[in-house]
This record gives structure tokens, sequence and C-alpha cells, in this order.
């Protein structure tokens, strides 16, 4: 019988809820590491997972089997609840609805891969919403600007 392989690259993006400068270098790379744990247990590949204050990306291996909102739902639902069971801010802390998800070739992982080590140097440069719109543009997503994420330019 013949088997069923396949590697599919999908980058996620989604930001703190009302981009709150919440997560905190104290303790930012253990929620990124918690993150890869999630993947890893819902036998995906986490490739890698950063972000600065108000944001994440996260690049993942899919399989097939998993479909692309069950697996942001569970990373957010369950990184949240971390999140709040160490305490790590006071209040309760939540992602915003909705994300961003890009696919990539795997002549592109690298780049993908270095882009997304490197967002401190990135948003010294650009903003969040910057580069949020670039992606959709770029991607040929179609949306009213309405919808996006709320922004906390002020």
């Amino acid at each position: 019988m013949a088997g069923t392989f396949s590697q599919i690259y999908i980058q996620y993006v989604f930001a703190v809820k009302g981009r709150q400068n919440l997560l905190q270098k104290p303790w930012r790379e253990e929620v990124f590491q918690y993150i890869s744990g999630i993947i890893k247990g819902k036998n995906q590949k986490p490739i890698i997972v950063n972000g600065v204050a108000d944001h994440v990306h996260v690049f993942v291996g899919l399989k097939p089997s998993m479909l692309i909102s069950d697996l942001v739902r569970d990373i957010k639902n369950n990184s949240s609840n971390f999140i709040n069971e160490r305490k790590f801010i006071k209040g309760k802390f939540s992602w915003q609805e909705g994300y961003g998800v890009f696919s990539y070739a795997q002549s592109q992982v690298e780049t993908v891969y270095q882009y997304i080590a490197n967002q401190e140097e990135h948003h010294k440069k650009q903003t969040f919403k910057e580069e949020y719109v670039e992606f959709l543009n770029r991607y040929e997503v179609e949306f009213d600007e309405k919808y996006l994420f709320d922004w906390n330019d002020g």
C-alpha cells in the first residue's frame, strides 16, 4: 500500500489582545518554547517561534491531517492559559481574535526562518501594522482594514 508524503510550510502571525506590549523579554522565550511544545504535541514540526512584545510569528511544517485553524486555536488557547497560570502579567492575558497564515515553498524555508529569527531588528525599521499589511498585499489577500487587528498606534 502506498503512503502519503507531504511537507507543507505555514507561517502564522497573531497579536496580543489590544496589541499591548505584554510579551516581555524575561519570559518571552519560555512562552515561545511552550508554543513549540504545543506544536510537537500535535505531531507537527515547529521550525521557529519568535516575535516581539505585541505579536508572534510561528513557522510550522504542517501535515495535511492537521487543520490550519485547529492548530492556531490550540496554540493560542494553550499558550494564553500557560501565561495566565504562570502569572507573567497582572490581569488576564489573551490573544486577539484572528490571525494571518501564509504558505511557503521548501526553497523559502531558510529565508523565512531568518526573517522570523530577526524580529527585534526588523521592528526597529517597520511597525507590525506595516509588516502585516505588507504580508496581506504580497500574498494578494483581500482585506478590509476595519477587520484587521486592533492597532495600538498611539
